[in-house]
């Protein structure tokens, strides 16, 4: 059904979505390509949300020469208004003939509708080449559109005997200079970065990105069950902190409001915060991929409550020892039929560290 040529240029088109890795939350990255006689004359790739969509810089590259040629797109054009016109009208006003998307968009407002508007105008189009590699990249959209929560990616680094950090909550740094760099951009290219009151105590981190030049900083988000987050911290500091709680303690709201943090009142039944309520307020929000960063306690609830979607494990070739901290606190099991399995993904090395990306099966 597919080219080589349509291979190429499809691939072509995935590596100009990959472009806007860090920047077009909440939409998807998106790339395309125009070609015509085997020659690219067009080519883009959505930069910003609210700004032109991938096909509108290709077909203003293309220009003319769009009428007649194919358009590979990694993502199906668009049906409906939004902040910009639709694409699949874009291209059928353009005149051209065929159009190749890598898989349809999940989006219940386009969601095959695209496709339908470009074949009932007699334009060629076929879906489906290189599918698997354009979900992959954006396998937060996906997940936000079908599942109504974010893509949870958790980070985590530790010593090869598993552990994250001292018994007395020192953490840093476990791991080299090249794994923390790296860890830096997979935060940029996240939506938001999660972590709890242990580790904004414990390291008092800034959640955000730095070292890797990205248009944006992701949401900061901390789960603080009774509002313990100190009024200095430097999470706090440049705005764009969201408190998830589930403590109604007003007057401590007002003064964490007033350092710029908003609070969201979340309780479970248990007095803590609901973390799948959460996960579905931050869908609502445009979060599409979610970076954790957090403590045992945190990382063990998340798990428990079947949140986590991938993780992503940093080792250091070092030894701490049993009394620190692991990386889940977890009820005992009585059988290793209860254990979690993983499906590795990906590992490779990174200075002396070892990292590895792994999916729950």
């Amino acid at each position: 059904m597919f080219s080589a040529a349509d291979h190429e240029f499809m691939a072509r088109a995935l590596r100009l979505a990959e472009l806007g890795l860090f920047s077009t939350t909440p939409n998807p990255r998106v790339g395309c390509v125009i070609a015509k006689d085997g020659t690219v004359v067009g080519e883009g790739w959505h930069r910003h949300t609210g700004e032109a969509h991938a096909e509108i810089h290709a077909l203003q590259m293309a220009g003319r020469q769009a009428h007649g040629a194919t358009a590979y797109v990694s993502l199906e054009p668009c049906s409906h208004h939004g902040r910009t016109p639709p694409c699949a009208e874009a291209l059928i006003t353009a005149g051209v003939s065929r159009v190749v998307a890598a898989m349809q968009d999940p989006n219940p407002l386009v969601a095959g509708r695209g496709l339908s508007l470009l074949a009932a105008a007699g334009i060629a189009a076929d879906c489906g080449l290189q599918e698997v590699e354009a979900h992959e990249l954006n396998i937060g959209f996906v997940s936000r559109m079908m599942r109504g929560r974010p893509w949870l990616r958790m980070k985590l680094a530790a010593s090869l005997d598993g552990k994250t950090a001292l018994e007395n909550g020192v953490s840093q740094w476990i791991t080299g200079p090249a794994a923390r760099q790296d860890g830096h951009r997979w935060r940029a290219r996240a939506c938001a970065i999660l972590s709890g009151i242990g580790t904004m105590r414990d390291d008092d981190p800034q959640l955000n990105v730095r070292g890797v030049e990205t248009s944006r900083q992701p949401l900061k988000v901390v789960v603080d069950s009774r509002l313990e987050l100190p009024l200095q911290a430097r999470v706090l500091n440049g705005g764009g902190v969201l408190l998830a709680t589930a403590s109604d303690d007003s007057e401590k709201s007002a003064v964490l409001r007033e350092r710029g943090a908003e609070i969201l009142h979340l309780p479970n039944a248990d007095g803590k915060v609901d973390l799948p309520a959460l996960m579905t307020e931050l869908s609502q929000r445009g979060i599409n991929e979610l970076h954790v960063e957090g403590g045992f306690r945190l990382n063990g609830a998340l798990l428990a409550a079947g949140l986590v979607d991938e993780l992503l494990l940093y080792l250091s070739p070092c030894l701490v020892g049993d009394t620190a901290r692991g990386m889940f606190d977890l009820p005992a099991l009585e059988s290793l039929e209860g254990k979690h399995r993983l499906n590795v993904r990906d590992m490779r090395m990174l200075g002396a560290d070892l990292r590895i990306l792994a999916r729950f099966s």
